[in-house]
């Protein structure tokens, strides 16, 4: 496999706004990720990547 056929979407580590949680996401999600603890919006798909909607904290490889 080169190097053009690697996926362009990454896992990224975010951090809720609200209650501080961090969780591991997809960068391209197709749906609504929400808080496993408080239940507010990570990000929203826009049929490309995502809108992130809280603090990234590490891109994940």
């Amino acid at each position: 496999m080169n190097s053009t056929s690697w996926p362009k979407s990454r896992f990224l580590r975010v951090k809720c706004n609200d209650c501080e949680n961090e969780q591991i996401i997809f960068g391209s999600a197709s749906r609504e990720i929400t808080c496993t603890m408080c239940g507010r919006t990570l990000a929203e798909p826009t049929g490309g990547k995502s809108t992130i909607k809280t603090h990234i904290i590490e891109v994940l490889e």
